[in-house]
């Protein structure tokens, strides 16, 4: 079967799949790019395009997650898949299959550590074999964490010689929501958890994701503390379970630039001062996510909650002589939403042109300093030094 297309938006009538797709019609319009809505109703599609203001020959292609053989014939159709149908554990796996047999690319939103380790597992030499280039975790979870460590360390190296063997990340302000797919994640990994108690071990070990590789003790960040690099109080950060596991993915992935000792934790700052010691202990005490408050799947903010989000985020790397280097990615829009659907779209543009070899990797590991450019020029993310 010819590839007609070169990205196909599987998810398309979901929340975040329309963003998506919203995203490609405004941003690239015009450009020649192939791209299709992918969806299990062609009539809800056709709703979501016209929604959107996609033109009315956007091509629409039914997919089910229960049907294999539309989504093999989905993936043999198309250069890359990107899909926002989660939780993955549910819905993803036979999505990767299509796509790994079919040689497709593929990336998706996942932040379920041990879904993707399972899936590794079981695909990994597979998608080698097939050339399928298959990046997890192509939103907010991971990517601003991946490629700001990848940057510091590449800086690093030129300023200094070495990577950093100690970076510390600390998210300064971030204004915008979980969406209803996280929260859905959440619940179905600590499903699969009590179904099969097993599972927990890779889901807190920081290397659950690197297998046949283990590194030094890595900090807990699982309590409030006074943070000596800036001063302020850090609480422990939601996000902290996925993210360090997709850099020391990215690590290994890439020959350990970064070390084989190489220590990293997350945390979010709340302030200085008894006010910012108040603060840390309130985050560390309420869940930020698992209530049933949770907004539930297809929910999500408002188009002016989305525009007026942001996140700011600073990777500090530190050296046994004293040395540091300060490197900060910052983004506009909601991250969970206005920028995730921007960056798994730009994932998927930049595996139209990467030389990348397959395998399941990351988007630091297969894309790196690519993405970096596109996410500068097409997203409103920025990626700098700080002086």
């Amino acid at each position: 079967m010819a590839r007609i297309y070169d990205i196909v938006v599987y998810g398309a009538t979901g929340y975040t799949g329309r963003l998506v797709a919203e995203y490609l019609a405004g941003a690239y319009g015009g450009t020649g790019l192939r791209w299709a809505m992918a969806g299990r109703s062609e009539e809800k599609l056709a709703q979501v395009r016209d929604l959107i203001g996609a033109p009315v020959d956007t091509p629409l292609v039914v997919a089910d997650s229960d049907d294999p053989a539309s989504l093999g014939a989905m993936a043999a159709s198309t250069r890359v898949v990107v899909t926002t149908v989660g939780p993955y554990q549910l819905y993803g796996e036979g999505v990767l299959a299509a796509c790994v047999a079919a040689g497709t690319d593929y990336a998706d939103l996942c932040g379920e550590p041990v879904w993707m380790r399972q899936m590794i597992d079981r695909f990994d030499a597979q998608a080698k074999a097939s050339g399928a280039r298959i990046s997890f975790s192509s939103g907010f979870d991971s990517i601003p964490f991946d490629l700001g460590v990848l940057m510091l360390q590449t800086e690093a190296r030129k300023r200094f010689g070495s990577a950093a063997p100690r970076v510390k990340c600390r998210v300064r302000a971030m204004q915008g929501k979980f969406s209803g797919g996280t929260a859905a994640s959440l619940q179905a990994s600590l499903a699969a958890i009590a179904k099969d108690p097993s599972l927990a071990r890779i889901m807190t070990d920081p290397f659950g994701l690197t297998p046949g590789f283990t590194g030094p003790k890595q900090p807990s960040g699982d309590r409030p503390m006074l943070d000596e690099a800036t001063g302020s109080w850090a609480a422990p950060f939601v996000m902290a379970i996925i993210n360090t596991k997709n850099v020391h993915r990215t690590n290994l992935l890439l020959g350990h630039p970064y070390g084989t000792d190489f220590v990293y934790d997350e945390m979010v700052l709340t302030g200085p001062g008894d006010a910012g010691k108040a603060a840390a202990d309130y985050v560390a005490k309420t869940p930020m996510i698992g209530t049933p408050n949770d907004p539930k799947p297809g929910e999500g903010p408002t188009p002016e909650e989305r525009a007026n989000g942001f996140y700011d985020v600073l990777f500090i790397g530190e050296w046994p002589d004293g040395k540091t280097l300060r490197y900060a990615v910052k983004g506009r829009y909601d991250p969970g939403y206005g920028s995730t659907c921007r960056m798994i779209a730009e994932t998927g543009l930049a595996l139209l042109d990467s030389k990348a070899s397959g395998g399941i990797g990351t988007p630091g590991a297969i894309l790196g300093e690519a993405l970096v450019e596109r996410l500068r020029a097409h997203a409103e993310i920025t990626f700098g030094v700080e002086e």
